[in-house]
């Protein structure tokens, strides 16, 4: 692309494309271009004058090499852009407004004042229809204020003041308009599928390929805590299937042969094999954009007091106007009062607060799914982990392998990353790994695998049972034996790691030794965790007493429960929750989903099972676990924003009434303070949190 530097100072270089003027869809390809490259740190593109800013670290010379070589048809840099960017709804509401803006100056300057007058009656009509239909339901709400305003000003012939009413109240609802579409936008986006890989069923062998090479009519298979990576039809198999993201149902739906299923929904318990119907996101994302709108889970327990609060002032507002106009004959008071109300402030800025908190926090690598969710964590005394991939890393790794039986070290590896590969699990993934690290290729030669939650996985192998799991599962519930004249050695195994046990027609063919390191920031984490008012830190696990005692010690927590099964987790939440304490829980496997359901706001790590994910209220990102801090911290700042937006709006408003009935501000000074506030107050709440502190 040739293009000429306008300007540059150090790490900062802002150039001009030839092209010149942009369209939306170029502007975003080589936004994404420069945003892809590691020496870049920020890049904004600016599709009206053709203009790119690009912040970077590193030689200079990288960025004009990279910007030489960037071309709009780059199929490459095409392919960075995701289905949804935010400019295009940015232009829209961009040029609404500056349209509204250019309309009004354009009305005031041009037209004579009798025109005027006309045309505000005609615009009056649409807030005197809709007050008449709230008080036809019986309810008087914010546009009976509206409405009785603009109307007496236009009686005392007044179109000035009526006018400047109805202008505030379109901008209004303009800013609200365009703050929650962009905000469920952004989060829309997070939401959306982030499958890289499936499992395709190719010459009727499983083959793992990327999402990109799948096309309609393929088939594709899914089992136990996968998500659905496309809309299709079941073809074979039987699964419970979670659409909780989708149709906000509590229950699993059960799908047999026939069944559509949709894409981003998870398989809870069995296995399908689904034929590909769409492999286009957007109905995805259009069903995910419909639920956030639509959900309940939108609104705190502060956002809906506001709101109810802000109808119930409603009609004490009316009663001012009146008792003023009774006490002081004066219409002009009375009209002063009747131009302010709470209502306007409190359903705008508290929800764009929280909003706009939730999108705050999708910067930071962490979705949260609804408003009530971070009031949860604000609120929250105790916080239960689970250990492996939580407060340890989501990478354990292979360390060591003894085999049994006369059984070849690699061979075994290659049979349990064979059965563990259809799992997303750390300790599976650790198998995987090792495999592919010794270059060892595990073609498929089991049968159809069986996943049992928080025990292991059953199968055959050659017509043998193949079992991969805990003790617990291989050698009691499987009822497995130790080759004869190794007992000895199994007792022997190394206690500092966790056990993967293997065993193959009934007999222990290896233990694979898990590494399972503590994240080094998570000691870190517990501690300033408890400053920021936890009052109880708690880690539950299914692995060994030796090796759960060993990462509690380290990282510091109050409470530690090992050998636990999904269900006792969620019975330790529930428990708490009944004492009256607030629980979060924290987990990243198929295991955890119980709890995590249970607790008033359930915390996933991005790396874990689909499951989890699907269910938790909250994700957080993998890297570390230092955005647990941050989401207390912004979740603590957003209910200190709602309170101080709160006692700003009753204050400012009632002195404005005050000021109003004295006969100190006129109505249209009253009114462009009370609209003037009520949007200033909104693009405050914007803000980000840790910019307000």
């Amino acid at each position: 692309m040739k293009c000429e530097v306008l300007h540059e100072s150090k790490g900062r270089i802002r150039v001009h494309a030839a092209s010149g003027k942009m369209s939306l869809h170029q502007a975003d390809v080589l936004e994404y271009y420069l945003r892809a490259k590691p020496f870049v740190t920020r890049a904004k593109v600016y599709d009206r004058t053709g203009d790119a800013v690009i912040f970077y670290d590193g030689e200079r010379s990288l960025v004009i090499k990279a910007l030489a070589k960037f071309s709009f048809s780059d199929e490459a840099a095409e392919a960075l852009v995701p289905e949804h960017t935010g400019r295009e709804l940015d232009r829209d509401f961009e040029n609404r407004l500056i349209g509204m803006v250019f309309k009004r100056a354009a009305v005031r300057v041009l037209l004579p004042v009798s025109v005027r007058f006309v045309l505000a009656i005609v615009k009056a009509l649409k807030h005197v229809r809709e007050a008449l239909s709230a008080l036809s339901k019986g309810s008087i709400e914010v546009s009976v204020l509206d409405a009785t305003a603009i109307t007496v000003s236009l009686l005392r012939k007044d179109h000035k003041t009526a006018s400047s009413v109805m202008f505030m109240l379109g901008l209004g609802e303009l800013l609200e308009e365009w703050t929650r579409k962009k905000s469920v936008d952004e989060l829309a986006s997070v939401m959306s599928l982030g499958i890289d890989k499936v499992w395709l069923i190719k010459d009727g062998t499983e083959v793992l390929v990327p999402m990109s090479d799948i096309a309609e009519g393929d088939e594709v298979i899914v089992r136990t805590g996968s998500m659905i990576p496309l809309d299709g039809v079941v073809l074979s198999g039987e699964a419970e299937v979670n659409q909780a993201s989708l149709t906000g149902e509590s229950l699993p739906v059960h799908k047999t042969e026939g069944s559509y299923v949709y894409a981003g929904t998870v398989v809870e318990d069995g296995s399908c094999t689904v034929r590909v119907d769409k492999t286009s996101g957007r109905g995805k994302y259009d069903r995910i954009v419909k639920m956030i709108e639509e959900s309940e889970k939108l609104k705190s327990q502060a956002e809906s007091k506001a709101v109810h609060l802000a109808d119930k002032l409603v009609p004490y507002s009316l009663a001012a106007t009146a008792l003023t106009y009774l006490l002081t004959g004066n219409s002009v008071k009375a009209i002063s009062i009747l131009m302010v109300d709470y209502s306007c402030a409190l359903k705008l800025a508290i929800p764009i607060s929280v909003i706009s908190a939730m999108r705050e926090s999708s910067v930071h690598g962490i979705t949260v799914k609804g408003g009530k969710f971070l009031e949860a964590v604000s609120e929250a005394d105790t916080i239960v982990f689970d250990k492996t991939g939580t407060l340890t890393h989501s990478t354990p790794r292979v360390a060591k392998i003894f085999t049994f039986g006369k059984n070849d070290e690699n061979e075994v590896l290659r049979l349990a990353a064979c059965l563990e590969e259809h799992y997303p699990h750390s300790i599976a993934n650790a198998v995987v790994e090792e495999a592919k690290r010794r270059g060892l290729d595990h073609e498929e030669r089991h049968s159809t695998v069986e996943y049992v939650v928080a025990h292991g996985i059953l199968s055959s192998i050659d017509g043998k049972k193949a079992v991969i799991g805990s003790y617990h599962f291989v050698f009691e519930d499987e009822a497995c034996t130790i080759p004869d004249g190794e007992q000895e050695r199994f007792d022997s195994l190394p206690p500092e790691y966790s056990h993967l046990f293997l065993a193959v027609g009934g007999e222990l063919a290896a233990v694979l030794c898990i590494e399972d390191p503590l994240r080094d920031e998570a000691p870190e984490v517990v501690s300033e965790l408890k400053k920021l008012g936890f009052k109880k830190i708690v880690m539950m696990t299914g692995d060994s007493k030796r090796v759960a005692k060993c990462v509690a010690e380290r990282v510091g927590v109050d409470e530690l429960y090992y050998e636990v099964l999904p269900e006792d987790k969620a019975e330790f939440v529930r428990r708490e929750k009944a004492e009256g304490r607030k629980v979060i829980m924290i987990g990243d496997g198929v295991n955890d989903s119980p709890a995590l359901s249970e607790s008033d706001a359930g915390i996933a790590i991005s790396s874990g099972a689909a499951i989890a994910k699907e269910i938790a209220d909250i994700t957080i990102s993998a890297d570390n676990l230092y955005c647990l801090l941050t989401l207390r911290k912004l979740s603590q700042g957003l209910m200190k924003r709602i309170d101080r937006n709160y006692r700003f709006i009753m204050s400012f408003n009632t002195a404005l009434m005050v000021l109003g009935a004295l006969g100190v501000i006129a109505p249209t000074t009253s009114a462009l303070l009370h609209n003037g506030s009520t949007i200033a107050i909104a693009l405050s709440s914007m803000r980000p949190l840790d910019e307000t502190k």
